[in-house]
């Protein structure tokens, strides 16, 4: 998806603002694409989240990721896929690629208050999933 979004961005790049960030501009081309091909495809596409491996090797770790277990990882990753594809994309674009509310903002092409009434629905039903699969666990 990124080297697609990559080729149509590089066409777009007439249309770039340069007095805008260029992050937010091909976020949005990604978005954009992925959306489109999901609905080609005519089934929700999956957002995956790929877990490090334990013996990876990281340049920098946050004291939330030295926190995290790998087993909590995976808990999350199998609640996050249990969520719609535009809750995944709202999670994402802000842990995952660390954007901004602006950025978001940006990138989905919503207002900043859209942005974070999104983003605290979507945690909201992250965590009901997490609570779910905590109830059923025992």
């Amino acid at each position: 998806m990124v080297q697609q979004a990559t080729e149509r961005a590089w066409r777009a790049i007439g249309t770039f603002d340069v007095d805008r960030p260029f992050r937010p501009w091909f976020l949005r081309i990604v978005a954009n694409g992925a959306r489109n091909d999901r609905r080609a495809r005519g089934r929700r596409a999956h957002l995956e989240v790929r877990v490090a491996s334990a013996d990876a090797v990281r340049a920098v770790v946050t004291p939330e990721e030295a926190a995290v277990t790998n087993g909590e990882r995976q808990r999350v990753v199998e609640a996050l896929n249990t969520l719609d594809a535009d809750d995944r994309l709202v999670i994402a674009l802000r842990w995952f690629e660390h954007l901004s509310e602006a950025e978001m903002s940006e990138t989905l092409e919503v207002p900043a208050g859209t942005v974070k009434s999104r983003l605290s629905r979507a945690m909201a039903r992250l965590r009901a999933a997490l609570d779910k699969e905590e109830a059923l666990r025992g």
